[in-house]
């Protein structure tokens, strides 16, 4: 019977992870910025990329051809391994991503904490299916690299979606930011700018592999909300019944 190599892995991957992101100077920093309220997003973007490119190298230097069975990443390996790794990431940039958020709201005059995503577990799936797909490991090992590090960077773009979601409901004017970082391509260059929520691009969040680009998000200190009847208004979902509105007094005056 082959000797389960998980436990042994996976122990190896969480204490070197560990070790490496204790001892971070970047991680360090952006958590000094948050002691000291003066953390943004783009603190948690250098957080979330930092911790993505230590778990992907980690997993570049442990998961090897030679320490699988028949040079293979089967799928139970590579669930068992990927899963429970990806979701610490996921756990350690939400959780810092809703701290900053959570002070941008107070210093905006709102004391209410930030909202936190559920974990995309279909993007950990389809990883997971990804690596194990391959016959010869070596060929699809890229696969626990870049893909990683984007993973780790859609945390926080998450948490930004779930935020602007909930104070647009709650009748603020929500503003977002998309920068792009080094050389980027045509598609990121047509994305950046600042957006009121109403007007953001359905791609604002959206991002390829390799791409560094940044979102940025600040909820202001405008309010929209009737303290009278402290309804939640869904901002985009108005504006399309107020279109359809438009077109049917049209449709009529013909």
């Amino acid at each position: 019977m082959d000797k389960d190599i998980v436990p042994a892995l996976l122990e190896t991957i969480e204490k070197d992870f560990d070790q490496r992101t204790f001892n971070s100077p970047k991680l360090k920093k952006s958590l000094i910025a948050l002691k000291n309220k003066k953390a943004t997003y783009l603190d948690v973007n250098d957080f979330a990329v930092e911790v993505g490119e230590i778990l992907a190298d980690v997993l570049s230097t442990n998961v090897t051809a030679e320490v699988l069975p028949d040079e293979k990443m089967y799928f139970n390996i590579a669930e068992r391994v990927l899963d429970p790794t990806m979701k610490k990431n996921y756990e350690l940039i939400s959780n810092f991503a809703v701290d900053v958020q959570t002070e941008l709201n107070h210093a905006a005059g709102l004391r209410i904490k930030g909202q936190s995503p559920l974990v995309n577990q279909d993007r950990i799936d389809g990883i997971v299916n990804r690596v194990s797909s391959g016959e010869e490991f070596e060929k699809i090992k890229w696969i626990i690299d870049e893909p990683i590090i984007n993973f780790s960077q859609s945390i926080v773009d998450d948490v930004i979606k779930a935020n602007v979601d909930f104070h647009a409901k709650a009748g603020l004017q929500p503003k977002i930011v998309r920068r792009v970082v080094g050389r980027a391509c045509d598609w990121c260059r047509s994305l950046e700018g600042s957006y009121d929520y109403r007007e953001a691009p359905d791609d604002i969040y959206r991002r390829h592999e390799r791409c560094r680009c940044t979102v940025d998000y600040k909820p202001g200190d405008g309010r929209k909300q009737n303290v009278w009847s402290k309804v939640w208004r869904d901002p985009k979902k108005e504006e399309k019944i107020a279109q359809r509105k438009k077109m049917n007094l049209k449709k009529g005056v013909k």
